[in-house]
């Protein structure tokens, strides 16, 4: 791959140990696991994929005229494999634990069925909690689009923007809550918000979310929703943690998995070997060159970093912009909407945006700066090779 280059890649490349710059290993970061270079070294497997037969349309569902029309305005017609599979027992009440990559519509699996029970049930009420601010405004999204015209009121509960807003929609007792487990914590624990008539719940990439260290969280969270709730569970991984929560809060769950490989499968992974913060700065210029390179996320450790980075290749001619955790939820949305847009086609980053963020066409994941763990760089280089395509992940190491 990239043989036209000039730089180095791939199993011939030479280590020093972990591949920090020294700049960095100056830095208060926390200590990173050591990852062996030559797991950042693999080729695309691609899956066969076998053709799926829906069992169902989504006119088949028993599901309200309201939905069932919007969902025809969407061009929805045949549903996806977790969509095909859960929503039947979810609309029956069942608790659901489904385990699916990202991008296999989880969100339509789940939001068809809870509106359905809110439009059809005034006693329901429903909390969907998800990782990242950006994954819970994508699900609040695709719950307006579906649920459009049934006049239920919703509050989306999110870092990174003001309390007023969600202050004003609590107030109004809403019969959909959406947000991450922090913020969601934070009006529990003012008393803006109240739960115990909340009974229908909803974990978004629980795995993640556990990842993250938000166990605690939802496990006061949901505590303190009704003791009689339907409960859904969606995740890419069925680990000891993520049963420990089912089991904690659920009864009789049906299991359904359509999860078919690794998300890394889709990826082709190398290194690049630098020497020095001027040759990696020329390496990853040499990168986004590259014909091949259209759509790019380059991650980096700190805001600052992320910043700095992201100016200097602005200054080089590219379509940059940076997402971090210091910008307000309302201008990394921006940010986003110009990444989905193409009018920016680097988005510098930091972890923030490996969770969570569903645009299907990145060509290239770049790794400027090691990850934390291995499990934080799959889950990195899963922005790309999405949708059937075959993505690139590149690794910066110090040589």
């Amino acid at each position: 791959m990239y043989q036209k280059t000039n730089y180095r890649l791939g199993r011939n490349a030479r280590f020093s140990g972990p591949s920090q710059s020294k700049s960095q290993r100056k830095g208060r970061q926390p200590k990173k696991d050591y990852i062996h270079p030559s797991k950042f070294v693999r080729l695309a497997k691609p899956q066969a994929q076998d053709t799926y037969v829906s069992l169902h349309r989504f006119v088949d569902f028993e599901i309200a005229p309201l939905i069932r029309s919007n969902l025809e305005n969407m061009g929805f017609n045949d549903p996806s494999p977790i969509q095909d599979q859960a929503i039947p027992p979810a609309l029956s009440g069942k608790d659901i634990v489904g385990i699916a990559n990202t991008g296999t519509g989880k969100t339509a699996a789940f939001a068809i069925p809870v509106l359905n029970r809110l439009i059809n049930d005034k006693t329901a009420k429903a909390i969907i909690m998800a990782p990242t601010r950006e994954l819970a405004e994508q699900i609040e999204q695709q719950c307006r689009k579906i649920g459009m015209g049934s006049g239920l009121d919703g509050a989306l509960l999110i870092g990174g923007t003001s309390m007023g807003p969600q202050l004003k929609d609590l107030s109004y007792n809403p019969t959909i809550i959406i947000g991450t487990p922090g913020r969601i914590k934070d009006h529990l624990e003012r008393g803006s918000l109240k739960l115990d008539d909340c009974n229908i719940i909803v974990l978004d990439e629980v795995d993640r979310m556990l990842d993250m260290g938000f166990v605690n969280d939802i496990t006061h969270i949901l505590k303190r929703t009704n003791n009689i709730r339907q409960s859904y569970y969606f995740s890419a991984t069925l680990d000891s943690r993520v049963k420990a929560i089912i089991e904690s809060f659920s009864v009789d769950p049906v299991h359904i998995s359509v999860k078919s490989g690794d998300t890394s499968d889709s990826v082709n992974q190398d290194v690049v070997s630098f020497s020095g913060l001027s040759n990696k700065l020329e390496k990853l210029h040499d990168v986004l060159i590259h014909e091949a390179t259209t759509k790019v996320i380059v991650f980096d450790d700190t805001h600052r970093s992320v910043e700095k980075l992201s100016n200097e290749l602005v200054a080089r001619g590219f379509k940059a912009d940076s997402i971090h955790g210091g910008k307000s939820q309302p201008q990394r949305q921006r940010v986003l909407n110009k990444f989905k847009n193409n009018e920016v086609t680097v988005l510098v980053a930091t972890d923030v945006a490996a969770r969570g963020l569903d645009v299907s066409d990145i060509s290239h994941v770049i790794n400027y700066s090691l990850p934390q763990t291995y499990d934080d760089y799959v889950h990195r280089i899963g922005r790309t090779g999405r949708a059937g395509k075959v993505g690139f992940a590149l690794t910066f190491i110090e040589s």
